[in-house]
């Protein structure tokens, strides 16, 4: 009798210094002056909330508070605006991640949008609290496109665990 569910690879896990590369490109890709755009996403958001569900035992929040000042200190921000941010990311990421990943790709993206949102709006928050001026409703752009972003970012940060080990033709998986 045939399944009728499509079959469910197991992954390998994430290796640590493939996480490590990913969030330094993602970060070296948030210092580029495009960042000003507001059709640019915060890299350093998506990486981190797609490793913050898929490996959060390896992933801790410190390395997020650690990315926030970075991204703090890189855009000259209020000292801990990113940080306080990206952590709550981790947390609610870590949290809803079974959740989440029961669902493709594609519409793990919707689910995603709204925490990338959040990040966004505890950030204009912070800046609003500090004496900032409202920035606009541009600013949330950002997120929209980040959520869009998802699938195809998502798919090459899990590429290479989809590779086995060794190669065997007897092996069902």
């Amino acid at each position: 009798m045939k399944s009728s569910s499509p079959a469910v690879r197991i992954l390998r896990p994430a290796r640590p210094w493939f996480i490590a590369l990913s969030l330094l490109i993602a970060l070296l890709l948030n210092l580029l002056p495009t960042r000003q755009w507001p059709i640019m996403p915060d890299w350093v958001m998506l990486a981190l909330c797609f490793w913050s569900m898929r490996e959060w035992r390896i992933f801790s929040m410190g390395y997020a508070f650690l990315l926030g000042l970075l991204m703090d200190v890189a855009n000259g921000a209020a000292l801990g605006q990113h940080a306080l941010a990206y952590v709550l990311l981790h947390y609610a990421a870590a949290r809803l991640s079974r959740r989440i990943l029961q669902f493709p790709l594609g519409q793990q993206s919707l689910h995603v949008l709204p925490l990338f949102l959040g990040v966004t709006g505890i950030q204009i928050l912070i800046r609003l609290m500090a004496g900032s001026d409202f920035p606009g409703w541009s600013e949330f752009i950002s997120p929209i496109v980040a959520a869009l972003l998802w699938l195809p970012v998502a798919f090459l940060l899990i590429a290479p665990q989809y590779q086995p080990d060794e190669r065997d033709d007897t092996r069902p998986i």
